[in-house]
């Protein structure tokens, strides 16, 4: 039955050999005994291994592009997170040397600082969840045995957003437990 008549086939047809061997050197020898079949045939040779890298190149090349702006976010959520706690602890400079002059630990100033910034990272996280499940129906294409609502994943992300947002706003938080009461004093 000619090879054509079947539609899985289309303009292709595939002969799989398996070897105990190295399948490289058994190329050599199929393509001989193919060319004495059909001289006009045209012939591709590759192994299993290699349709398979073939077949999933496309998702893993996603999966790296994901990875990598993932890390990104990661990175810049540090960057401003930073930011936005260097900041505030800048303009409140004279409160926080108020506080520590009328008997303030240095651990408290410091919880102080990261209690605030981590209650700006759950308004952002509320907001950013909300949206992520109203856009998760854009991406479930390209999700690989993950529910587009996944719990887990949210807790992981949540998770991950807290101890982003404690180590962006330690290095703010304990320069601000270092302030100088006194000269916070003199500038108010």
């Amino acid at each position: 039955m000619p090879y054509e008549q079947h539609g899985f086939n289309g303009p292709a047809l595939s002969l799989v050999v398996r070897t105990a061997g190295d399948p490289n050197a058994l190329a050599q020898t199929l393509r001989r005994l193919a060319h004495e079949s059909n001289p006009e045939a045209p012939m591709k040779f590759t192994t299993m291994e290699a349709m398979l890298a073939e077949n999933v190149a496309a998702p893993r090349f996603r999966t790296v592009l994901f990875a990598v702006f993932g890390a990104l976010a990661v990175c810049l959520a540090i960057a401003g997170i930073y930011g936005v706690v260097a900041y505030a602890v800048g303009q409140r400079t004279n409160e926080i040397g108020v506080r520590i002059a009328l008997g303030a630990s240095t651990g408290g100033v410091v919880r102080l600082v990261l209690r605030q910034g981590l209650a700006l990272a759950g308004i952002g996280l509320g907001l950013g969840l909300a949206a992520s499940m109203a856009g998760t129906r854009l991406l479930q294409s390209m999700l690989f045995q993950v529910q587009p609502n996944d719990p887990w994943v949210y807790m992981v992300v949540a998770a991950m957003v807290g101890v982003v947002t404690l180590v962006a706003g330690y290095v703010p938080a304990s320069r601000a437990a270092k302030i100088d009461p006194v000269a916070a004093l003199r500038q108010e």
